[in-house]
């Protein structure tokens, strides 16, 4: 991984506002990959991105679902919501079609859990660690993929 930066996130709300930042930004193919105790705002993140990106409609985190798509109608032609909680291994998500997603350029993926998935992580993709201190405070390190990551066989 290449350089890293730290993001400070004080409350549910700049967390979200965060990701609404990361969304505006976005032109289509972006991957991003959320790793992170549970509670440290992850799905926080990914509703503030889906409302940067102009998706209508609550944004929940598809742990039962594994994955959800929200569609758009312009040039970024949707939000690819995945989250591999329950799941063992990077196969899992590669059994479900997951890597047509994070290889389209007209979809936006976000991965929750991500490090339990590291084979499948693309270079290019934004890797987000969600830090937290205390109930409110959270520090974000985000770092970009620039190299396969290893993945050791047991």
């Amino acid at each position: 991984m290449e350089e890293s930066y730290r993001l400070i996130s004080n409350n549910e709300t700049q967390t979200e506002d965060l990701g609404e930042d990361f969304g505006r930004a976005c032109r289509g193919g972006e991957v991003f990959l959320l790793c992170g105790n549970l509670g440290a705002g992850k799905t926080r993140f990914t509703q503030g991105l889906a409302r940067g990106l102009g998706v209508k409609g609550v944004v929940n985190s598809p742990t039962f679902n594994i994955m959800k798509i929200y569609h758009l109608n312009r040039a970024i032609l949707g939000l690819c919501h995945i989250d591999v909680y329950r799941l063992s291994s990077a196969a899992d998500l590669e059994a479900i079609g997951a890597e047509d997603y994070i290889k389209d350029k007209k979809i936006v993926t976000v991965i929750e859990w991500a490090d339990k998935v590291k084979k499948i992580w693309p270079v290019g993709a934004k890797v987000l660690e969600f830090k937290e201190s205390d109930d409110n405070y959270r520090e974000i390190i985000v770092s970009s993929v620039s190299a396969k990551p290893e993945v050791k066989i047991r």
